[in-house]
Formats: C-alpha cells, sequence, structure tokens
C-alpha cells in the first residue's frame, strides 16, 4: 500500500482493565490506554526510593523472561529487596506478555529508563510498528494529534502507571496522526522511571 492511500488514525480508546490495549488493533485507533489505578504502598516505595536505586535495563529477551530481566536489574541498582521489589518484576512481565500477544511478537526490546532530565521533549512518532509506554514513577506521557515536527495544540498526560499501546511510524495500513513525548523535568529534581516495549521479529 502506497502512502498516498494509507488511513489516518487519531483515535485514543481507553478502558480500566487489560482488554483496553487490544483496541490497538481496531481501525482508526493510535493508541490504546489501560487506565490502571496506582497501588498506595507500590507508589510510596517506589516514589521514594533514591534514583540511583531505581533498575535501569536495555535489553532484547523473550516475553516470558522480562519479569527475570528486570530482577537482574534492581540487583544490579541495590533496589531494596522485599515484596515490592517483586511486585516491580511480577508488573513488567506481565505487560511483557500482554504486549508480545497483542503484536505476536516473539522477542521484546525492553528498557526501564531513568529519566532526570528533558530527554524525548520534542512531540514525535516513533519509527516502530507500536511502542509500549508506561510511567512507573514520575509523570507520564503527553500525547496529541498534530502534524510531524509540530506541537499540537491540545495535549494531555497518562496518569502514573497507566500502561498505553501507541502506535508507530511502520503501522501497516494506516498511518497515525498521535504523536508524543516525555513530559520535561529537568530543574524540577524529579527522576521518572519508564517502562518502554517494543516488539521485535526474532532473536538477535
Amino acid at each position: 500500500m502506497s502512502t498516498a492511500q494509507l488511513r489516518d488514525a487519531d483515535r485514543v480508546a481507553t478502558g480500566p482493565d487489560p482488554d483496553a490495549l487490544a483496541h490497538t488493533l481496531d481501525p482508526g485507533v493510535a493508541a490504546a490506554v489501560w487506565q490502571r489505578p496506582r497501588d498506595a504502598a507500590f507508589a510510596e516505595w517506589i516514589d521514594t526510593l533514591a534514583p540511583d536505586a531505581l533498575p535501569a535495563l536495555r535489553v532484547k529477551v523473550a516475553p516470558a523472561h522480562a519479569g527475570d530481566a528486570v530482577r537482574a536489574a534492581c540487583a544490579r541498582a541495590g533496589t531494596p529487596r522485599g515484596a515490592m521489589r517483586e511486585r516491580l518484576a511480577e508488573d513488567v512481565g506481565a505487560l511483557a506478555l500482554i504486549f508480545a500477544g497483542l503484536m505476536a511478537a516473539p522477542m521484546l526490546g525492553l528498557r526501564l529508563d531513568v529519566v532526570a532530565d528533558d530527554a524525548c521533549r520534542r512531540f514525535h512518532c516513533d519509527r516502530v510498528t507500536a511502542r509500549l509506554l508506561c510511567t512507573l514513577r514520575g509523570r507520564g506521557t503527553q500525547f496529541g494529534v498534530g502534524a510531524p515536527g509540530t506541537e499540537p495544540a491540545e495535549t494531555q498526560e497518562l496518569s502514573t502507571g497507566s500502561a498505553a499501546i501507541f502506535r508507530g511510524a511502520l503501522w501497516p495500513g494506516e498511518t497515525t496522526r498521535l504523536l508524543h513525548r516525555s513530559p520535561p523535568v529537568a530543574g524540577r529534581g524529579e527522576t521518572r522511571l519508564l517502562l518502554v516495549l517494543d516488539p521485535l521479529a526474532q532473536a538477535p
């Protein structure tokens, strides 16, 4: 299908349960958001961790092993042991399995980004088929409809803990007009922990 024949997709589908993420596959949907309530005990734990105790990670992994990759990253960072650390690993593992199932991806690119600057501050569309973003600590991803290279006239911000799948520029059959960015946090004393999942076709 040529670029001229591509249909625009700009709708954002939301819902209170994991099934909401499946709307990524619906025609005209540029992003699907699982609006997850944030557990107070987990929020207090992760929000009060020292920034250098937050696990940073960048790995290619089979979906079933995503939780183990997070456990290893926590061990390297010195993230305090206990039920909350295990909860973090299990949560990422569960999101990895959901995302991989929807994308029919045998492998995933998994990142945990510890962000204290204005990384990815420009609104953009990722050059992937789709990407799952979930801010585990700090402000959520901002998004809005606009033309590439511009800032949307109206923007929204994901709540902390919500999981969203954004279609990328390589999504087949439709082109997304929904742009997103990380919220500016430089100079505010904030440190975010962002989960990023990308589908991969096969093992490296």
